[in-house]
C-alpha cells in the first residue's frame, strides 16, 4: 500500500491535500453506485414481469424465479464471498465479481426463453455475491473513522433503500419507452464505470483465517434454496405435497448442519466474533424482518396496480416516486437525524414503527381506492420507515467490526436482506393466493385478489412489528463508538 493510500485508510486526511479528497470523492461513488445496482436489479425486474411473460411465455408458477433466482444465488453466497474477499484480496475479487455481474446482465438481455433469462439471473447473483461483501469492507478500509465515514456509510445505506425503489421506477419506464431487456442492458455501461474508479479504494487489512468453509457455503445455500422452493410450492400444491415436504425436511437438516459447523468448524465461515455483540445480531434479523415484508409488498403493490387498477408499467413505476422520495429522506435526514438525538435501539424501533404504519394503511387498500388520498401517503410513509430502518441497521450491524472482518460482517446483513426478500415473495404470495382463492368463492376477481394482497400487507406489519420487539430485546448501548463511526475492533 502507497504512502498515500495508507494515509487514508488509516487516519484522517491533512487539511490542503487535495488528492486524498479526490479519491476519497471517486471511491464513495465507485461504492455508492456498485451498491445500487445489485440492490437495484433485486427489484427493477418486478415491474417488467408482465411483459417478460408474454415475451418469454413462461409460466405464472414459474415467473417469480425470475426474481428468485437473483435473490437466492445472491444472499445464499455472500457468506463464503465475504471470506473470499477477505482472504485473496478485497479490490480483485470486487472487480471480478462486478465483471460476472455485466456479463450476466448482458447474457440475460439478450436470453431467448424463460429458462435461460432464469439461469442468467442466477449468475448475475452470483456475481453481486461476490462484489458485495468488498464493497462495504473497501469502504470500511478507506475511509477514515469521524466525519468521513459517516457521510460514506450514510450514503451507502441510502443506495441499499433507494435503489431498492427505484428499481421499480426504472423497471417500468424503460419497459414501456425501450423493452424489458434493456432492464438488465442498462447494467453493462454503469458497471464498466465503475471499473474504471476500483483503484481509488484502499485494500485495508488482511483477514487472519487462510481458510474457506466450502461446507458451510454448501449447507447454507443449499439450506436456504430448499426453504424458498418448498414455501413457493405451497400455493399451488399445498402443504402436503411430497415435494414441499421433502424440501422442509431437507431445508432443515441442511440448516441444522450449518449452525453446527458454525459453532464446532476450525475455520467457520462466520467467525464467532463477529456475532458475538448482541446489537449486531439483533439488526441483522432486522435486516432479515425488513426484507421479507418489503419486497413482498412491492411484489403486492405491482399486481395491485397492473391487475386490478390496469396502469400500464410505466405508470406503475411512477407510482413509487413517493417510496423512493420517502427512501431519500429517510437516508439524508431521518435515520441519521433518529440517531443523532436518540439511541440506536430508539431509532430502530422509531424507523420500523414508520414502516409498519405505512405498510398498514396499504392494508385498508379496496378496488376504488383514492391514488393521492392513500396510494400516495402511505407509500411514503412506508418508504420513509423503510429507508431510515435501512440506514440505521447497517450502521448497527458494522459496528465494531475492523476492516480484517468487513467483509463478512458486511456478508452477513446483505444475505439476510435477499434471503429475506426471497422468502417474503414466495411466503407471502402464499399467503395472498390462499386468501384470494378463498374469496373468490363469494365475491368478484378483483376484489377477490384485494383481499388477498392486503392479507400479505398485514403479515408485512406483522414482520415489522416482530422487528421492534428484537431490536429493544438486542440493541444495547455502545461504548466503542457510533455504530455510522464503524468505531472500534472486533476483539480476537
Amino acid at each position: 500500500m502507497s504512502q498515500q493510500e495508507g494515509a487514508t485508510a488509516s487516519g484522517p486526511v491533512a487539511a490542503g491535500d487535495p488528492v486524498p479528497d479526490r479519491r476519497l470523492g471517486v471511491a464513495t461513488w465507485v461504492i455508492a453506485f456498485a451498491r445500487f445496482l445489485v440492490v437495484l436489479d433485486g427489484t427493477i425486474m418486478i415491474v417488467a414481469l408482465p411483459s417478460i411473460q408474454d415475451s418469454l411465455k413462461i409460466s405464472s408458477s414459474n415467473l417469480n424465479w425470475v426474481i428468485n433466482a437473483y435473490s437466492l444465488t445472491f444472499g445464499g453466497l455472500m457468506l463464503v464471498a465475504g471470506r473470499v474477499g477477505d482472504l485473496y484480496g478485497r479490490k480483485r475479487v470486487f472487480s471480478a465479481g462486478l465483471v460476472l455481474f455485466g456479463a450476466a446482465s448482458l447474457l440475460g438481455g439478450l436470453a431467448p426463453t424463460g429458462g435461460a433469462l432464469i439461469g442468467f439471473r442466477a449468475v448475475q447473483g452470483v456475481g453481486a455475491a461476490i462484489a458485495t461483501p468488498g464493497a462495504l469492507s473497501l469502504l470500511i478500509a478507506t475511509f477514515p473513522e469521524g466525519r468521513p465515514r459517516t457521510r460514506a456509510l450514510g450514503l451507502y445505506g441510502g443506495m441499499t433503500g433507494l435503489a431498492s425503489v427505484m428499481g421499480l421506477v426504472l423497471g417500468g419506464v424503460l419497459t414501456t419507452y425501450a423493452s424489458w431487456r434493456w432492464v438488465l442492458l442498462v447494467n453493462v455501461p454503469v458497471i464498466i464505470g465503475v471499473l474504471l474508479g476500483v483503484n481509488a479504494l484502499d485494500e485495508g487489512e488482511p483477514a487472519g483465517q487462510t481458510r474457506i468453509d466450502v461446507l458451510g457455503a454448501i449447507t447454507a445455500t443449499l439450506g436456504a434454496g430448499s426453504l424458498v422452493y418448498a414455501v413457493d410450492r405451497v400455493g399451488e400444491h399445498g402443504w402436503s405435497d411430497a415435494v414441499v415436504v421433502s424440501c422442509l425436511i431437507a431445508s432443515a437438516l441442511l440448516l441444522a448442519a450449518f449452525v453446527v459447523l458454525q459453532r464446532t468448524g476450525r475455520a467457520p465461515m462466520i467467525p464467532r466474533e463477529v456475532v458475538s455483540d448482541r446489537g449486531r445480531v439483533g439488526a441483522n434479523i432486522v435486516t432479515l424482518l425488513m426484507s421479507t415484508g418489503s419486497f413482498a409488498t412491492y411484489y403486492f403493490l405491482t399486481l395491485y396496480m397492473q391487475q386490478v387498477l390496469g396502469y400500464s408499467a410505466l405508470r406503475t413505476g411512477l407510482m413509487y416516486l413517493p417510496l423512493a422520495v420517502g427512501f431519500g429522506i429517510a437516508a439524508g435526514a431521518v435515520g441519521p437525524q433518529l440517531l443523532a438525538r436518540t439511541s440506536e435501539k430508539a431509532a430502530l424501533s422509531l424507523a420500523l414503527a414508520l414502516a409498519a404504519a405505512g405498510t398498514a394503511w396499504f392494508g385498508f387498500l379496496t378496488v376504488h381506492s383514492s391514488v393521492y388520498g392513500m396510494m400516495m401517503p402511505a407509500s411514503l410513509v412506508t418508504g420513509l420507515g423503510l429507508g431510515a430502518t435501512v440506514v440505521v441497521a447497517t450502521g448497527v450491524g458494522v459496528r465494531g467490526i475492523d476492516s480484517s472482518e468487513a467483509g463478512i460482517g458486511s456478508a452477513l446483513l446483505t444475505a439476510g436482506s435477499q434471503i429475506g426478500g426471497a422468502l417474503g415473495l414466495a411466503g407471502l404470495a402464499t399467503v395472498a393466493v390462499t386468501t384470494t382463492r378463498h374469496a373468490a368463492e363469494g365475491t368478484a376477481l378483483p376484489d377477490a385478489l384485494v383481499h388477498g394482497y392486503t392479507a400479505g400487507f398485514k403479515v408485512a406489519v406483522g414482520l415489522y412489528l416482530l422487528g421492534i420487539v428484537v431490536s429493544l430485546v438486542t440493541i444495547t448501548p455502545h461504548a466503542g463508538g457510533s455504530p455510522a463511526s464503524g468505531a472500534g475492533r472486533v476483539r480476537r
